[in-house]
C-alpha cells in the first residue's frame, strides 16, 4: 500500500468535526447511538472471552461486528462465538469480521465504539488512534504503560471528544461494596483521613523466558508491537484459547506486575475515596531496602500518606476509626461506622447500571462515564511512579497538575523507549 494505514488513519481524522454529539453518527453515514451501537473488540484472550465479549452480546443495542487478535485460534473462536449469538437473533446481521491489525478496525466508518482488552503495552496506541478516529473507547486497566502515555490518552480524550471507559470496574459496584464503603467516607463517617493502605502484588521484573517454538497462527511481531524484540514464550502469548490470566503482567516490557495488575483497581478506590480523581500524590518514596517490593510511600499536598503494603485491598485510617475495603468485605473498627445505616442528609451515590452498560449510556448521552478517562490515567500514573521510585531507588518529586516530575533529571522517566514503527502517536 502507497498509503499507509496510519497515514490514512490521520487524513480520515483531520476530516472529522471536533464535536461529535449524540447524533452526530448519522452525519456520517452510521446508525444512530440510540438506535444501535457497532462496536468491535480489539484482543480477543482470557479477559475478552469471559467478560467482555458475554457482556456486549447482551446488550440490545449493541451488534459486535468486528474482532481484533493477533492469533488466529482466538481470533476465529472469537467471531464464531459472535456468529452463534447473532444468528437466530439479529436478521440483519452479516457476520463478525476478524482483523489482525487494529488500525483495520478503525479505519471502517460503520463502527462507533472500540473495546480493548489487549497486554498493557498494547492499550495506549489503539485507545488514541481510535479516538482520532472518532470511536468512542472502553479499555481494561491499567489504562496505560507509562506516565507519558497516561497524559497522552486524556488530550486524545479531550481534543477529539471521545467517551472513553477504564476497566475499573469496582467504581460501578462489580466484585464487593465498593460504592458503599464511597458513601461511608465521603458521609465523614472516617473523620479527617490520614492514612491509606494498598495491598496489592509485587512490581514486575525483566523478562527473561527463554525460547519455544514459535506458535502457528501468531503474528508474533504484531504481538510484541512498541515492546523490545525478543523470542517467543508461551507464558506471554498461550497458545490457543486459553482461561487463565496470562504472566505477561509480570515483566516490566508488557505490565507492571501486580502492584498495576490489582493495584489498578485498589488505587483506583483509594483516589476516589480521596477526593483525588483530579490530581496525585507530590512525593514517592521508596523503602529503605532495596530488595523490598512493598512499602513505597505516597505524599499528598494535603498530608495524606497512601502506602503500598497491608492487607489486600483498601484500609483508610482516620480520625473517628479505621475502614477496610476488598472484594467481598467492608469492616471497620469501630464496626458502627459501617454497621449504622445511612441518614437520608448523608451520601447516596446513583444506583450503577453496570460498568458496560454505563460506557454505553454515556455513548448516547455524551456524559462522562463513571471510570472516564482522567481516573483510569490518574491511577495508572499513581502506580507507574510507585514503580519507578522501586526501579530507580530514589525519592521523586511530582507536579500532579502540571504531570512533570520536579527534577529535569527524572523527566525521561515519564516515557520508555519504543520499537518502530510503534511511537506514541501525536494528539
Amino acid at each position: 500500500m502507497a498509503l499507509t494505514r496510519r497515514t490514512f488513519l490521520q487524513s480520515t481524522a483531520a476530516a472529522m468535526p471536533g464535536v461529535m454529539g449524540a447524533n452526530s453518527f448519522a452525519s456520517v453515514g452510521r446508525v444512530a447511538p440510540s438506535d444501535r451501537v457497532n462496536v468491535a473488540m480489539i484482543g480477543c484472550g482470557k479477559m475478552a472471552n469471559s467478560y467482555h465479549i458475554p457482556q456486549l452480546l447482551q446488550q440490545p443495542d449493541v451488534q459486535l461486528v468486528a474482532v481484533c487478535e493477533v492469533d488466529t485460534t482466538r481470533r476465529d473462536w472469537a467471531a464464531e462465538r459472535v456468529n452463534q449469538k447473532y444468528s437466530d437473533t439479529k436478521q440483519d446481521f452479516k457476520g463478525c469480521s476478524t482483523y489482525v491489525d487494529f488500525r483495520d478496525v478503525i479505519a471502517r466508518e460503520d463502527i462507533d465504539a472500540v473495546c480493548i482488552a489487549t497486554p498493557d503495552h498494547w492499550h495506549a496506541i489503539p485507545l488514541i488512534e481510535a479516538c482520532k478516529a472518532g470511536k468512542d473507547v472502553y479499555c481494561e486497566k491499567p489504562l496505560t504503560l507509562t506516565i507519558a502515555e497516561s497524559k497522552a490518552c486524556i488530550d486524545a480524550a479531550r481534543k477529539y471528544k471521545r467517551i472513553v471507559q477504564t476497566g475499573s470496574q469496582q467504581r460501578s459496584g462489580v466484585f464487593g461494596p465498593f460504592r458503599r464503603a464511597i458513601e461511608l467516607i465521603h458521609s465523614g463517617r472516617l473523620g479527617k483521613i490520614h492514612r491509606v493502605t494498598v495491598g496489592v502484588g509485587d512490581p514486575s521484573i525483566d523478562c527473561d523466558l527463554p525460547e519455544e517454538p514459535m506458535e502457528r497462527g501468531l503474528d508474533w511481531d504484531m504481538w510484541l508491537g512498541c515492546a523490545p524484540e525478543r523470542v517467543y514464550n508461551s507464558i506471554l502469548s498461550p497458545r490457543g484459547v486459553h482461561k487463565h490470566f496470562p504472566a505477561w503482567r509480570s515483566y516490566r516490557e508488557y505490565s507492571g506486575g501486580g502492584h498495576t495488575d490489582m493495584g489498578a483497581h485498589h488505587y483506583d478506590i483509594a483516589q476516589w475515596a480521596l477526593k483525588m480523581d483530579q490530581s496525585g500524590p507530590v512525593e514517592i518514596i521508596p523503602p529503605e531496602d532495596p530488595k523490598a517490593k512493598r512499602g513505597v510511600r505516597f505524599l499528598f499536598e494535603n498530608g495524606i500518606e497512601m502506602v503500598h503494603g497491608g492487607p489486600s485491598g483498601c484500609v483508610f485510617h482516620g480520625e473517628n476509626g479505621t475502614l477496610h475495603i476488598d472484594r467481598g468485605r467492608l469492616t471497620s473498627d469501630p464496626e458502627e461506622i459501617v454497621k449504622t445505616p445511612l441518614g437520608e442528609d448523608e451520601v447516596h451515590l446513583p444506583k450503577s447500571p453496570g460498568h458496560h452498560r454505563n460506557w454505553l449510556d454515556c455513548i448516547q448521552s455524551r456524559e462522562m462515564p463513571i471510570a472516564e478517562v482522567e481516573k483510569g490515567a490518574r491511577t495508572a500514573a499513581i502506580i507507574h511512579l510507585g514503580n519507578l521510585a522501586y526501579q530507580n531507588q530514589k525519592t521523586l518529586k511530582w507536579d500532579p497538575e502540571a504531570w512533570q516530575f520536579d527534577d529535569p533529571v527524572d523527566r525521561p522517566l515519564l516515557d520508555r523507549e519504543r520499537r518502530d514503527p510503534w511511537q506514541l502517536p501525536k494528539v
